[in-house]
């Protein structure tokens, strides 16, 4: 009797693994049809050709694929076990020793291991194909990667970073690639915020070994007098790199963890605001507790037509607040960035609301 309910459990899972992959592929494929659709419109502009549509709508896909997934385990892990329902298997099992709870646990399995994969997914796929896919989007226009830097302003320390003008990457005869800004302007501030010096520089490129500074023209503010100096080149020591600066711009959800705790740790260090880069890294660490949650806080939707009919009904309820708790806790991200507060009650408490409430209910079905 113990093995022939572990082999339902096993039925179970299967069942709800199907039902989330069905649902995955309908809604990712939706999407992606919608995204494509609008990747067309700008075929033809400059350099960018249909088979960069298409490259871009693979690339762009592991991205898809984790942002889909919470909704998505919501309505599998329905479906999966609304479809046993309404063929009385829940029923059976029940018969044969199985209780809701293993039955539960046995639907989470497959998407445990699935939000697993999304988790691998987020932190190596996604971020490589959302770099690439933004180097070619930028083909659309004549000023590429670097275009996204007209106005960029960066701090270290002491010292601020402006550049005001556009400009490219480039790759030299070895494939190394390297970065050039223009019209460059660093400002050296002492500890009471007085100026003490001006520098302007043509270019700014950054290699593999550092920054170099080209065509420099520095301004130096002394107490009496102002001096100027004029030097060709120069070679400039600064934590900075092209992939920090390029997180300034770029959205701090597609970057990796590591990137994420590299540009807090930058912004820290500079008292700069670092509340975006915080809360999209503490939504990689509660991304499975969110799906977990979810997807157990659901359940009593799916238990219920166990006794009564009705199942389409209460699958549109549960799916409704499945997406609705989403929805709650992006409203409560907003608001920490609003007012402030640790973004990390935003991401724990909407989840832990709505699980309540629906174990409320479903503790007095067992």
């Amino acid at each position: 009797m113990i093995l022939f309910p572990r082999r339902l459990a096993g039925y179970l899972a299967k069942s709800v693994l199907l039902s989330t992959l069905a649902a995955w592929a309908v809604l990712l494929g939706f999407i992606t049809i919608i995204d494509f659709v609008s990747e067309l419109r700008d075929v033809g502009k400059e350099s960018y050709t249909l088979s960069h549509a298409v490259l871009y709508m693979m690339l762009t896909t592991p991205r898809r694929l984790y942002e889909l997934f919470p909704t998505i385990a919501v309505i599998g892990s329905l479906l999966g076990l609304g479809g046993l329902a309404a063929k009385s298997e829940l029923t059976v099992m029940r018969a044969v020793g199985l209780s809701k709870l293993q039955m539960g646990l046995a639907a989470l399995i497959p998407l445990l291991l699935l939000t697993g994969l999304m988790v691998i997914n987020i932190e190596t796929l996604g971020p490589a194909g959302e770099q690439r896919a933004q180097e070619l989007a930028n083909s659309k226009s004549r000023q590429l990667i670097m275009a996204r830097y007209s106005g960029l302003w960066a701090r270290e320390g002491d010292l601020f970073l402006n550049a005001r003008g556009n400009s490219a990457p480039h790759t030299d005869e070895n494939g190394q690639s390297w970065v050039e800004l223009e019209d460059v302007r660093l400002y050296q501030f002492d500890d009471k915020g007085k100026l003490l010096s001006l520098a302007h520089a043509r270019t700014a490129i950054h290699r593999k070994e550092g920054w170099t500074l080209n065509n420099v023209e520095r301004t130096w503010f002394d107490a009496r007098s102002v001096r100027v100096e004029k030097i060709p080149s120069e070679r400039w020591d600064t934590e900075l790199d092209d992939s920090t600066l390029a997180a300034q711009l770029a959205r701090p959800r597609y970057l990796s963890s590591a990137e994420l705790r590299s540009n807090i740790s930058y912004l820290r260090r500079n008292q700069l605001d670092s509340l975006k880069f915080e809360s999209a890294y503490w939504a990689r660490w509660f991304y499975p507790f969110n799906v977990i949650v979810l997807c157990l806080a659901t359940l009593p939707f799916a238990f219920g037509s166990l006794r009564s009919g009705g199942f389409g009904k209460r699958l549109f309820i549960g799916i409704l607040i499945g997406i609705g708790a989403l929805l709650v806790q992006r409203m409560f991200v907003g608001l920490a960035d609003v007012y402030r507060f640790d973004v990390r009650w935003a991401y724990l408490f909407p989840p832990l609301i709505i699980l309540g409430v629906c174990w409320g209910w479903l503790a007095k079905r067992i």
